[in-house]
């Protein structure tokens, strides 16, 4: 799911010799792969927070601070 795109082949794709269409194509690539990215980090977060509250509800220290990390990780790179 993580596509690295370049400057250079936005540049490439928009270029004079190039048809709009296949520059298009590379903008709705980039947007559907942010996108996703975004549901994708978003569904993680609701989870790890509903296991940080199951932890809570069962007393459980270690399973509360594996999934506040891996949350204070994910959150981190945002």
């Amino acid at each position: 799911m993580e596509n690295n795109y370049s400057y250079a082949e936005f540049l490439k794709a928009v270029g004079k010799n190039s048809s709009s269409l296949q520059s298009e194509k590379l903008l709705n690539d980039i947007y559907m792969d942010l996108f996703l990215n975004h549901i994708h980090r978003q569904q993680t977060k609701e989870r790890l927070m509903g296991l940080i509250d199951l932890s809570l509800d069962c007393r459980d220290a270690q399973a509360f601070h594996m999934h506040s990390e891996s949350l204070r990780k994910l959150e981190e790179v945002n």
